[in-house]
């Protein structure tokens, strides 16, 4: 039986897009492993799909001055050992990294044991991990075609980004009915990425007596940070985080408000769900969102909303132009080529691990 160790985590981001893979590659009769941080989010994600987890010690990959600088190492030199340890046993004929700081030591590992290995970035930049991944890997699976060039040589490949089927099977009725609205008013997906975001929260609940005037509101708002004064409050839905429930909850959404990860805007995209993108600043991350979200608007698919001009007033004022022109933005998305980005990367996978 052919198989493939799969590995990605620390945000949703670096998991889900797997999961459209994994569903496709069992289909066709390959054994699936997943290697992840034994508390990352990837290893919740994972078990609910039914894929076997191998947890391995992983430390957190900073370009910034922290304690923890001096520790990880450590941890990460142990990951490498637990990945050898892991892959050498299952001898796949693949490993398939989405990156995050986890997927590393999965990477170096595979190498040692001479699996061949493709990696995947979503961003228009490539991230820390990938690029500490490149000298490793036979092929770099990109989503955005400026990406290819930021790769030397000629292993990148432009695939674009794969989305899991199920998000075009979604039923606005089970939407409606889990979050107790109703179909007279329009709805509003608020969502600030898997870990959630301050600024997003703290605007949408500044204005929610505002917002509330125009929109049914369903609110991701990350571990932790649910607010219980609200949970009373008719029209307005609050959740942690969402799996199963993400297809219908965004299947009812009119619009969308969120932070401008890769997965997440494709998704919307591949939905027709127009969209106000709240990238992370330059202070918070790389600027690879801020890249994303201006690639977006420069073809008509979202609007952008800078996190240091964000206040109540501001979102509640640029959510509802939004809304008046939605049909615009639909439109704009009819037009886009829906690659088939699944098919392109399992090809690829077929022609590394020979078996094609």
């Amino acid at each position: 039986m052919k198989s493939i160790v799969f590995t990605g985590g620390g945000s949703a981001g670096h998991v889900t897009p797997n999961l459209a893979l994994i569903a496709r590659l069992k289909d066709q009769g390959w054994s699936v492993d997943y290697v992840g941080s034994a508390d990352g989010i990837e290893r919740k994600i994972t078990e609910e799909a039914g894929i076997r987890f191998h947890p391995i010690s992983s430390g957190k990959l900073r370009r910034y001055f922290d304690l923890q600088n001096f520790k990880d190492p450590f941890k990460v030199i142990k990951g490498v050992g637990d990945a050898y340890r892991i892959i050498r046993k299952l001898k796949p004929n693949a490993v398939f990294s989405k990156g995050g700081f986890v997927s590393v030591p999965v990477v170096f590992a595979a190498w040692m044991n001479r699996v061949p290995v493709l990696i995947h970035e979503s961003d228009m930049t490539p991230g820390l991990a990938n690029k500490l991944s490149f000298p490793f890997a036979s092929k770099v699976c990109v989503t955005f075609p400026e990406t290819v060039r930021q790769f030397s040589g000629d292993k990148a490949e432009c695939t674009g980004l794969p989305i899991r089927d199920e998000m075009l099977r979604g039923s606005a009725a089970k939407g409606l009915s889990l979050c107790d609205f109703h179909k007279q008013k329009p709805v509003l997906f608020v969502m600030g990425g898997s870990l959630g975001s301050r600024v997003i929260n703290g605007a949408v609940r500044g204005g929610l007596e505002r917002l509330l005037e125009q929109f049914q509101i369903v609110h991701l708002c990350g571990k932790g940070n649910l607010d219980p004064s609200l949970s009373a409050v008719r029209g307005y839905c609050q959740f942690e985080y969402v799996t199963t429930e993400l297809p219908d909850l965004l299947a009812m959404a009119d619009v969308v408000v969120s932070r401008s990860g890769s997965t997440s805007i494709f998704e919307f995209l591949y939905m027709r769900k127009p969209m106000l993108l709240v990238p992370l600043s330059k202070n918070a991350s790389r600027g690879d969102q801020i890249l994303n979200a201006e690639s977006f608007r420069s073809q008509g698919y979202c609007e952008v909303l800078e996190e240091e001009r964000m206040t109540a007033d501001i979102l509640a004022e640029q959510v509802s132009r939004l809304y008046e022109r939605r049909g615009e933005y639909v439109e704009r998305m009819k037009g886009h080529s829906n690659q088939d980005s699944i098919t392109s990367i399992l090809g690829l996978i077929g022609q590394v691990a020979g078996t094609k």
